[in-house]
Formats: structure tokens, C-alpha cells, sequence
């Protein structure tokens, strides 16, 4: 029992000779996109998000970084209805965002390549909700066919703050590449427009999502 208490004590406190030293730099980010058609209702949905960051090792294992970039996500939907007249209506809702998320990010080593971190966040996102609506009507009779569009458009600014923790694991594959693995997040985001009367919405996250591990790459630059 000694043995296996002494075990863990090594790996939870970072007894190992390994350590990333005071001042090294790293640079690493998110870069993504994805889309989704779904015939059945007609619906589009895509997503778009860079995130590059940089992190600075104020001392032995600890460093601090931001990230500072840009997401834009669209959502289409597209409604037939009637038959003469023929009613398209095409909705779409944008929402674009600039962001920035400072960090600071704790390593405990588990062997000479292997360390566990934790990583404290607050990401910030200021942006911008954009909502579109184009209906075309069109009527046939025996004089010809008629084409009518109509459209409307609104938007509206807002603010999301968020303060998560991350779990994760960091390899070094060598002295300037590393390899990491996030295991989802747990925090609390709060997300409000810009506009008369609108409540803010708060989101609690307090649990470990075993299901959403993430993988990234990062440059780790050697001193």
C-alpha cells in the first residue's frame, strides 16, 4: 500500500527529473470547419473557427498564454409551401465573433515525456447575430407567371464570458513537437445581447465529458 501511495504522490506532484523549464515559448491553435446538409428538413449548418495561441512558461511547468481569433457559424433553412401560389422561404441565422481567451496552464510530470495539466480559461467572444429571411411567391394563370420577393433582416450585437478548466495530457515527442489531449471542460459561460430587454444566458458545465476528448499539436520552442 506504502508503494502505491508513494506511485501516485510521484505522478500527482511531478517528482520526476522532467520539467519544462522557466521561459520556453510555445505556439499551438484551433483551426476547424464543418458542414452539414440534412435533406429531410432542408436545414444547412456551418461552422467555421481559428484560434491561434501562444504560451509563455513563467516558471518551472507554469505557463500563461491567449488565444486571440475568429468563429462564424451559419444556420440555412429553407420552407416550401402552397402550390400556385408557390411560397420558398430561405431563413438563415449568422452569428461572428471575435475572440480572445487568456489562460494559465499548470503541468505536473508523470514520466521523462508525459505530463498531466490543468488549464484555467476565460474565453471571451464579441460579435455579432445576423437573421435573413427571403420569401419568393409564385403565381401562375392563364396570363403568364408572377415572380414576388419579399425580405426582412435584423441584427444584434452580444458579449459571451465564460471561466472553464481543462484537463489534459501533453507528450513531447521530441525537444519543439508535442502532442496534447484535452478531456472536454467544465466551467460556466454567460451569454447576453446587446439589445432593450434582452437576459443574460448563463450555461453551468460541472462535469467531466469523457466522450469529447480533443487532440491539438503544438511547436514548442527549446531553450
Amino acid at each position: 500500500m506504502k508503494k502505491i501511495l508513494l506511485a501516485g504522490a510521484v505522478a500527482l506532484f511531478g517528482l520526476s527529473n522532467a520539467q519544462i523549464a522557466k521561459g520556453t515559448t510555445y505556439v499551438s491553435g484551433q483551426l476547424g470547419y464543418s458542414q452539414n446538409e440534412n435533406n429531410n428538413n432542408d436545414t444547412k449548418i456551418e461552422s467555421f473557427k481559428v484560434l491561434p495561441t501562444v504560451g509563455y512558461f513563467v516558471n518551472t511547468n507554469l505557463a500563461v498564454g491567449l488565444g486571440v481569433g475568429y468563429k462564424n457559424d451559419n444556420n440555412t433553412l429553407t420552407t416550401t409551401t402552397g402550390t400556385n401560389p408557390l411560397f420558398v422561404s430561405e431563413n438563415k441565422i449568422t452569428e461572428s465573433a471575435f475572440v480572445v481567451a487568456p489562460f494559465v496552464r499548470k503541468y505536473w510530470t508523470l514520466a521523462d515525456k508525459l505530463y498531466i495539466f490543468g488549464q484555467l480559461e476565460v474565453p471571451m467572444a464579441f460579435g455579432q447575430n445576423k437573421v435573413e429571411g427571403t420569401t419568393t411567391a409564385t403565381t401562375t394563370t392563364g396570363a403568364g407567371t408572377t415572380v414576388a420577393t419579399t425580405s426582412v433582416s435584423d441584427k444584434s450585437n452580444f458579449t459571451s464570458i465564460g471561466v472553464n478548466i481543462k484537463p489534459g495530457l501533453d507528450y513531447f515527442l521530441n525537444k519543439n513537437w508535442t502532442i496534447e489531449a484535452t478531456i472536454g471542460e467544465f466551467g460556466y459561460n454567460t451569454y447576453k445581447q446587446n439589445v432593450d430587454g434582452a437576459k443574460r444566458v448563463n450555461d453551468y458545465n460541472f462535469g467531466l465529458n469523457l466522450s469529447s476528448v480533443t487532440f491539438g499539436v503544438k511547436y514548442v520552442f527549446a531553450k
